[in-house]
């Protein structure tokens, strides 16, 4: 199976299970990891609107946990018309563990809309290696 594929239904998968009573908006995310494991997140929401979690955080969260280091490739998956890009606070938590050129795939319910590289949505970003 293609590895977009692979992202796809585990985006889609976990989508479902998304706590989402308030923007009634589900969002699913799905991360290769350099070892070639699937991570996948949700979004998470709370009354304390808008205290929450995104989909891409859930399934960075769920990388790390697993042991997962770095992000090879990562579908977002929302409903609707329009792109359903990472917010700007889930792009510099995929840059803490992507290169530039990492593929950010932007799926709809059909399939993948758009692929975007890390560089396109987060442009001269600052990352880890402006630490080093």
């Amino acid at each position: 199976m293609d590895p977009t594929d692979t992202l796809f239904s585990a985006a889609r998968a976990v989508q479902a299970r998304a706590h989402a009573p308030y923007s009634r908006f589900r969002v699913g995310a799905a991360i290769l990891d350099e070892a070639g494991a699937v991570h996948a997140g949700c979004n998470v929401e709370n009354a304390a609107y808008p205290v929450g979690t995104c989909a891409e955080a859930g399934a960075i969260a769920a990388m790390v946990a697993g042991g997962g280091r770095r992000i090879a490739a990562i579908l977002v998956l929302g409903d609707g018309e329009a792109l359903v890009t990472p917010c700007g606070a889930c792009r510099q938590r995929i840059r803490e563990f992507a290169a530039p050129d990492t593929p950010i795939h932007v799926a709809g319910p059909r399939g993948v809309r758009r692929t975007f590289t890390l560089d396109e949505l987060l442009p001269a970003s600052f990352g880890p290696d402006n630490l080093a």
